[in-house]
């Protein structure tokens, strides 16, 4: 008995491992949910974005996080470029001065990559552009000259205390010079990395502009350049910040440009980072140049892209279109003020105001004007046709008989027959949509001018 349950038991073990074979095979067992489920977890899931695009988005997202934060003056802590060698003057590194406004090498890479396009200029615009230039210009000063006449003055002030002039200037300790001096050295070569701790405090000092001449700006790279307008951007108020941009960054923007007949990459992202400060920009770079005269068309043009780029408060925007308007007429003041035009801001009426008394300027005027005047006027009648008096368009279409060009001319007028004049509300009856509608300009009208009162 015992020989035949053995037996059985070898049949029975083939049967069921036949049996198992057979289930593999030809899966004729339906797998149960939770297989099904298991599976799922153990296979990886399936991506629906390409691994570079994610990685472009989460650049581009961190980009614009950071420039939040520098706007704000906000500084992430833990900040640092990989692969990076610190420079460092007057002590050893913490974590917290290695942190602070330091570029990754990823948000690096991504500018490098940027489509910076060659500006091309005709050069028959360029000699009639040439034509408006002031014949007179005033004298560029640098941060040299401002610093060299304060030490005059200063010996001037001193030499008047004793009548020998035996009192001698108060000077630099002969330590921070000998600092300051390695640090040009250092900016001199500077391509990418950390900047020097001592360069970074320079914003602090109550002597600022006489420790920045020290490390002589002209020599700098421009890379040097765009990372110092990014500290001096973030830590100065907005007189400070002005007064660096009209000393030192202008200079050098438009030596570059006069060069090398474009604009350094890092020196169009310098005026990308001062432009956070836009009181500061437009005070010390947009308006200094419109006042100079000798502003030429490639300068024009390079300058007005990063405005086109970059999105500025209608306020300071305003105030530099006043101010524009009112000064002599340079061509290059077209090309400003067509760029600010096209940003479509809702200006004020006194700004409105200024802008058709700086068309009507050239009703007796007997040069001929430039293309870049023409196209101007047609700008700012699309944007604001609305906006205008029923007199001031009258003035307009008797200014176009005066100042014509073959193919703009007819858009101008067409523009200004086929559009209503901002008197018109105000005369229809108050009565009904039409008398809402009237109210409701008419509160904006005064919203508008309150606004820039207040700015003045």
């Amino acid at each position: 008995m015992g020989k035949v349950k053995k037996v059985k038991r070898l049949k029975t073990e083939q049967h069921a491992g036949s049996l198992a074979q057979q289930i593999v095979e030809h899966q004729a067992v339906r797998p149960s949910q939770r297989t099904k489920e298991r599976k799922a977890a153990d296979e990886p899931e399936e991506s629906f974005v390409d691994k570079n695009l994610s990685r472009k988005i989460l650049d581009q997202a961190r980009r614009q996080q950071e420039e939040l934060e520098e706007e704000h003056g906000v500084v992430r802590k833990g900040k640092k470029a990989a692969g990076q060698k610190t420079v460092t003057l007057g002590g050893p590194s913490t974590a917290e001065d290695d942190s602070e406004e330091e570029e990754d090498e990823e948000e690096r890479t991504e500018d490098e990559q940027y489509d910076y396009q060659e500006v091309e200029v005709d050069e028959d615009d360029e000699k009639a552009l040439a034509l408006f230039m002031s014949a007179n210009p005033p004298v560029r000063r640098t941060l040299a000259d401002i610093i060299m006449e304060k030490i005059t003055e200063r010996k001037t002030e001193l030499a008047s205390q004793r009548s020998d002039g035996s009192l001698p200037m108060p000077d630099l300790d002969e330590r921070v010079v000998r600092v300051y001096k390695d640090v040009r050295q250092i900016l001199c070569r500077y391509r990418s990395g950390k900047l020097p701790k001592a360069f970074k405090i320079i914003p602090a000092l109550a002597n600022w502009e006489q420790i920045l001449y020290i490390t002589e700006p002209e020599t700098w790279t421009a890379a040097a350049m765009h990372q110092a307008t990014r500290i001096f951007t973030s830590n100065l108020n907005v007189k400070m910040a002005q007064r660096f941009f009209n000393l030192v960054l202008l200079p050098r923007v438009r030596d570059d440009i006069t060069e090398f007949k474009r604009l350094n990459f890092h020196l169009y992202m310098a005026l990308k980072k001062a432009l956070f400060k836009p009181a500061a920009f437009m005070k010390g770079i947009l308006l200094p140049l419109c006042e100079s005269g000798t502003c030429t068309l490639r300068e024009a043009i390079i300058i007005s892209s990063v405005l086109a780029k970059t999105s500025i408060p209608v306020l300071h925007s305003s105030a530099a279109m006043l101010k524009i308007a009112e000064m002599d007429y340079n061509g290059a003041n077209s090309i400003f003020l067509r760029v600010l035009l096209d940003k479509k801001y809702a200006l004020p009426f006194r700004v409105v105001d200024a802008m058709v008394f700086h068309f009507l300027r050239f009703v007796t005027d007997k040069r001929q004007l430039p293309v870049l005047w023409h196209q101007c006027l047609l700008t700012f009648v699309q944007r604001y046709k609305e906006d205008l008096a029923s007199e001031q368009k009258e003035a307009i279409i008797d200014l176009l008989r005066a100042q014509t060009h073959e193919q703009i001319t007819p858009e101008i007028r067409r523009e200004l027959l086929n559009s209503k004049c901002r008197d018109e509300e105000t005369d229809e009856p108050m009565a009904g949509a039409s008398s809402m509608k009237g109210a409701s300009s008419l509160a904006g009208a005064s919203s508008r001018t309150v606004h820039f009162a207040d700015m003045d």
